[in-house]
């Protein structure tokens, strides 16, 4: 049986593809303020501004590549059974080649149903105001907003209770239900957390890893090569 690693990425990992993040930015993202742009309620007010929003977006992924990071972890899937959870909406552990993928907040390359969210269909391109479910309800991102149920978490919880090993890259552990997620593992259970920055966690077992992503990957890969 190969072991069973759980890998928790939040938008470090990203963030080395040239994706940003708004943590970092006083709460701005990409110039907009994240109530106006990642709520139900801005979407109502403005829905127009929201669509544009994640259409820039979408289309940035296609600028961006997956970075060593990423490839990195698609690779231990030759080795052990990899579940990766992430907080992330891009592709680019998909494209890297990873196949056990979680993805808590949605994802920019779904669309959904703005009154039915279990409608859900690819979207590679822009949605516009006035593009329409089959039931006639406007189209948005299939993306978790602030406020809104996180519909995954309780998958991502059973999934943690099942691992030999667990990884988190590139995330503060601050936005919850995702940073509760660590709470749910074996108490015995080697942890690794990964980032130049890493938020303090109150759990002494915790190997703490201050490198970025990349670099911390590498380090993680080394550790377990290792302790084969």
């Amino acid at each position: 049986m190969k072991k069973h690693i759980v890998v928790l990425t939040g938008a470090g990992i990203s963030a080395e593809s040239g994706i940003k993040t708004f943590r970092d930015a006083d709460g701005l993202w990409e110039g907009h303020d994240v109530m106006e742009v990642a709520t139900p309620e801005g979407f109502k007010k403005n829905p127009a501004l929201v669509l544009d929003f994640y259409n820039q977006r979408r289309q940035q992924l296609n600028e961006v590549k997956p970075n060593q990071a990423h490839f990195d972890l698609a690779a231990l899937e030759k080795k052990y059974h990899i579940t990766i959870i992430t907080q992330n909406v891009d592709d680019l552990h998909e494209r890297a080649g990873s196949n056990n993928i979680i993805h808590l907040h949605g994802e920019l390359r779904k669309m959904r149903s703005s009154e039915d969210e279990n409608d859900i269909k690819i979207c590679n391109e822009d949605i516009k105001l006035g593009d329409t479910c089959a039931k006639g309800y406007q189209l948005r991102p299939h993306i978790v907003w602030f406020g809104e149920a996180v519909p995954m978490i309780d998958k991502a919880m059973e999934i943690c209770k099942q691992a030999d090993i667990l990884v988190i890259i590139g995330t503060s552990m601050q936005v919850y239900p995702a940073a509760g997620l660590m709470d749910y593992v074996h108490p015995n259970i080697p942890i690794y957390y990964i980032d130049p920055k890493p938020a303090h966690v109150n759990n002494k077992k915790v190997i703490i890893i201050e490198k970025s992503a990349t670099e911390g990957t590498k380090t993680l890969l080394e550790i377990l090569t290792e302790n084969e």
